[in-house]
């Protein structure tokens, strides 16, 4: 049995940290630079920054597969909104930004995108740049599962890996494989990361664990980032698992038996300082 439920959107960015973002943003807002995405208008892609500086549950995938990016764009907001600014100024700007060691450019043919994004453009920005960075900048991990390995369009736990460290700054970055056992080690991984002041990353079966279908095959379709109240079952075989997360636009809380936990849960990306 599997209940998840929509909540306030409590966990914002610290008042010292959203100060320092605005005023950046404001800069970039008066700045006289014209921008190399001639399908956005600036001033509409900064009032959504300043949204999501204000409170990052606003970042929203819309109706694109990016739910890994989107994952780590929100802990982006919510841990480092200043380098979240800086990074979308420089993106719009310039049509790149420096990670912590990789250079992550926007092609040519992106930034002229003016197609339909189903999405907020600000979003749509730094989400697609992301995804399309993919197979240059990360290596596959070859002995990750095959189903991992071999789903089309799906996030890769090494894509992932390598977003928490270029993008969010974290030295010590590890995947937890839960696909047949290990699945409460790595939830207690995820926890300890979180208390550290790092970040937890989830693959799961989306329709499973986070909605009311029943999945005819439970395979991996699906990133949150965990943001807290962990729980862990004192009986290993009947209790229930329940824990707080981001995706979707929405802070929502899991809960879950074991069974459907083990099911529907593949894997934890960690990072911590």
């Amino acid at each position: 049995m599997v209940s998840a439920t929509v909540l306030n959107n409590s966990q914002l960015p610290e008042p010292h940290l959203v100060e320092p973002a605005l005023q950046a943003l404001t800069k970039f807002e008066n700045s006289k630079v014209s921008g190399v995405w001639p399908g956005l208008a600036q001033q509409k892609v900064i009032e959504q920054m300043r949204a999501r500086v204000t409170n990052p549950f606003n970042i929203n995938q819309g109706r694109q597969p990016f739910c890994g990016p989107a994952a780590v764009l929100f802990e982006l907001v919510r841990k480092h909104p200043s380098r979240y600014v800086e990074i979308c100024s420089n993106l719009f700007q310039i049509g790149g930004f420096h990670a912590q060691s990789k250079w992550i450019p926007a092609s040519d043919s992106l930034r002229e995108n003016r197609g339909e994004l189903q999405m907020d453009e600000a979003d749509w920005m730094i989400l697609s740049t992301l995804r399309e960075s993919e197979n240059v900048l990360f290596d596959v991990e070859p002995d990750a599962p095959d189903i991992i390995r071999n789903i089309s369009g799906m996030t890769k736990s090494w894509e992932m890996k390598g977003w928490v460290a270029e993008v969010l700054g974290y030295r010590e970055v590890k995947y937890h494989h839960a696909f047949v056992m290990g699945d409460f080690d790595a939830m207690r991984e995820a926890a300890e990361a979180i208390d550290a002041g790092g970040v937890a990353f989830a693959l799961v079966n989306s329709d499973g664990l986070l909605t009311d279908k029943q999945p005819v095959m439970p395979y991996p379709s699906h990133w949150i980032a965990l943001v807290g109240n962990i729980s862990m079952p004192s009986n290993p075989i009947t209790g229930n698992i329940s824990f707080d997360i981001y995706t979707w636009a929405r802070k929502m809380h899991v809960e879950a038996d074991v069974f459907s936990f083990k099911k529907y849960f593949w894997g934890v990306v960690t990072g911590r300082p």
